[in-house]
């Protein structure tokens, strides 16, 4: 069995079709892991969830999701992030919007579980230092547990003295030994790691093995939908500098 491996695409359909496009030329996938935050910030809420349908999937919510939906609030959000939920309300067919208020907050795919934020707090808390890991692996009942939220790719080991971060390296294979890891894909919509190109990563169950991969993409056609789109420039700015 191969997943494909997605996390945060943010309504970036250009950036989501790259990156199937990428995983299916190098061998394919039977099913996709999604780990929240399909809609928010980009101009594309439902198309990207009728592709994201075409194809076996198990996903888990994220705040800009529930947010999208009503069933959160954006108190927290900036005024940025709070003119894209409004935007995509407004998009979203009902029968979107039932399928994201469905999304489960945790799901579990054996050996891997899946969640958006950190197991201690799904949709908020954001998985990016020692305490919070920790606080995930006391809670986390399969080997391995799968994160986004922060557009960030990392690995994190903790069969090791202290447990540690690693870079989770473009295009190279890591065996999984069956001590606990938590895995952060990146993002595929809107990365910050200063590499707008989108993140996905393949886990090949028969071998064991997980691979991230990054693509390139029409930055300009997405940009330019989003300024029809009348969404902030900050967010138009921001997917080609990946920050």
């Amino acid at each position: 069995m191969r997943a494909l491996i997605l996390s945060d695409i943010h309504a970036n359909l250009q950036a989501l079709e790259a990156v199937i496009e990428d995983a299916q030329a190098r061998g394919g996938f039977d099913v996709i892991w999604c780990l929240g935050d399909t809609v928010g910030y980009g101009p594309d809420p439902g198309p990207c969830l009728t592709l994201l349908r075409r194809y076996a999937l198990l996903a888990v919510a994220g705040n800009h999701d529930f947010a999208s939906v009503g069933k959160m609030g954006v108190e927290d959000f900036n005024y940025a992030a709070k003119a894209a939920v409004q935007y995509t309300t407004t998009k979203l067919t009902s029968e979107e919007s039932d399928f994201l208020a469905g999304l489960p907050l945790v799901a579990l795919a054996e050996p891997f579980t899946l969640v958006h934020g950190t197991l201690r707090d799904p949709l908020l808390e954001y998985l990016l230092d020692q305490e919070t890991a920790q606080a995930t692996l006391e809670m986390l009942t399969t080997r391995y547990c799968l994160v986004g939220h922060s557009h960030l790719a990392f690995l994190y080991w903790a069969d090791q003295s202290p447990p540690e971060f690693f870079d989770f390296i473009v295009d190279e294979d890591y065996s999984l030994d069956g001590a606990p890891w938590i895995i952060n894909p990146g993002s595929v919509g809107q990365p910050r790691d200063r590499d707008p190109r989108p993140n996905y990563a393949l886990y090949d169950s028969q071998k064991e093995t997980i691979k991230r991969h990054r693509v390139v993409y029409d930055i300009q056609a997405t940009q330019e939908k989003m300024r029809a789109a009348k969404l902030p420039q900050y967010l138009i700015e921001r997917i080609a500098h990946g920050i």
